[in-house]
């Protein structure tokens, strides 16, 4: 009998010990100067997890997640972290210095305090992205060498890394190092201005046993995603038959690598894409989802009316920022040239310097430069501000409707900066015109007799 006791007691104990198993993770944490009422965890582009604040910028909450890598937003900032079940991690940041302040302790933080203080190195490298790829093969090489060991020395130099996140992220910075060889060919060409430029096969060897088809990296390696999407995105735009490549795709590739696809490619489907049509019928063939669908085919059928010679799209009593209101109408009979543009966005930023040389250049020639910011009512000062500190020319004017203008909706713009070139009599002569900093715009201006 007191052997059956046994038995039944060490029974309870046992179960007892598996419905307390801890199998989540509990993330908590505290911001300073809170920019939103909430935190969020994301894999990739998926949601996790909304976490709301107290009124004291603090927030506790359990996440059911699997060990690898995933990203904390809050506002417009985001930070790369590590999780795995059972970690208890608990972060901290002040927004006025996001990345400077940002802090993990508890069981598990060592990994997500690595992936910020990896991001700040990469910061503080201040790499010449210019000067890097502009440079010949062997100083390229050279140069992406110091920056993968750096990486390495960085990583050896943590203590105590679960043996599994060291090896994902010695690939991350594996992937990451024939990334950059990827992208040199198209970087060169760039930033050489030498559009003929092609690499020599010895530069392009590291890319030959590369396998794009290793499912487990794509959804636990960041680096990995990259370089599989720009490989076949690179493919679909060197060949002659886009056909082809997205049969391929649909009939040989993992599920995820055709969602993220599909969310990339849609935005080939462009004014000046030749390949429209391909794409078009290559990305729905890849989809599933009936709405992505639906939206796919109106984006699809506006580029279709932004076709060089057709109407242009209007926009109607936009604030300009000298007073008053401006309409495209207001511009008939000159050219018009707009910079649909952002204060929070750094590549239009990065091209003020050229427009206001170009502007500089057909100062009282036979067009219009028109500035359209889209940023947000609450940014509204923002704007007002930028343009005053930056002594911005041109027409300065602010879209309506929070950014989601209806001329913005018709001109199918899901990118910026985008550049827009209308003729005198208002018709387009481009909607996805070339940038001031490329010198086509201003072959395209001499082809017009502007």
């Amino acid at each position: 009998m007191k052997r059956l006791i046994a038995f039944f007691v060490a029974v309870l104990l046992l179960a007892c010990n598996e419905e307390t198993k801890v199998d989540y993770t509990l993330f908590s944490g505290k911001i300073e100067n809170p920019v939103d009422q909430k935190v969020t965890i994301l894999k990739g582009r998926e949601k996790v997890k909304d976490i709301t604040l107290d009124k004291d910028g603090s927030f506790t909450d359990t996440l059911k997640v699997d060990a690898g890598f995933y990203n904390f937003s809050h506002g417009r900032e985001t930070s790369a972290m590590y999780l795995s079940p059972t970690d208890n991690i608990n972060v901290t940041l002040d927004t006025e210095m996001f990345d400077e302040t940002i802090a993990y302790t508890g069981s598990g933080s060592q990994h997500s305090n690595y992936l910020a203080a990896k991001y700040m190195a990469n910061e503080n490298a201040n790499i010449d992205v210019a000067k890097l790829y502009s440079s010949e093969e062997t100083e390229f090489l050279s140069a992406i060498n110091d920056i993968k060991n750096s990486k390495l020395e960085l990583l050896k130099s943590q203590k105590d890394l679960d043996i599994e996140f060291i090896t994902k992220e010695e690939k991350n910075i594996k992937y990451d190092y024939l990334s950059f060889i990827q992208n040199y060919t198209a970087g060169h060409r760039y930033y050489s201005k030498n559009e003929a430029f092609e690499p020599s096969p010895e530069f392009l060897k590291p890319l030959a046993d590369i396998d794009y088809s290793n499912q487990n990296d794509y959804i636990n390696i960041d680096n990995y995603k990259n370089l599989v999407q720009s490989h076949f995105s690179q493919k679909i735009d060197k060949t002659e038959s886009p056909t082809e490549i997205f049969d391929f795709i649909n009939k040989e590739a993992f599920p995820e690598l055709k969602v993220d696809l599909m969310s990339m490619l849609k935005r080939k489907i462009a004014p000046n894409n030749e390949d429209n049509k391909a794409y078009y019928d290559g990305i729905m063939a890849l989809s599933s989802d009936e709405e992505f669908k639906e939206n796919l085919t109106k984006d699809y059928n506006k580029i279709q009316k932004l076709s060089k010679g057709m109407p242009s799209p209007k926009f109607v009593n936009y604030e300009n920022h000298k007073g008053g209101t401006t309409s495209l109408d207001d511009l008939k009979g000159q050219y018009v040239y707009i910079d649909v543009w952002a204060t929070w966005c750094g590549p239009c930023i990065a091209e003020i310097p050229a427009l206001k040389a170009v502007e500089k250049k057909y100062h009282g020639k036979n067009i219009a430069f028109v500035s359209l910011s889209i940023d947000v009512e609450s940014a509204h000062e923002n704007w007002v501000k930028m343009v005053n500190d930056k002594e911005l020319g041109g027409i300065q004017l602010i879209a309506d409707n929070n950014g989601k203008s209806q001329f913005i909706g018709d001109y199918a713009i899901n990118s910026i900066p985008r550049f827009l070139l209308i003729d005198p009599d208002g018709a387009i002569v481009s909607a996805d015109a070339p940038r001031p900093s490329d010198t086509k715009l201003i072959e395209l201006f001499d082809a017009l007799n502007i």
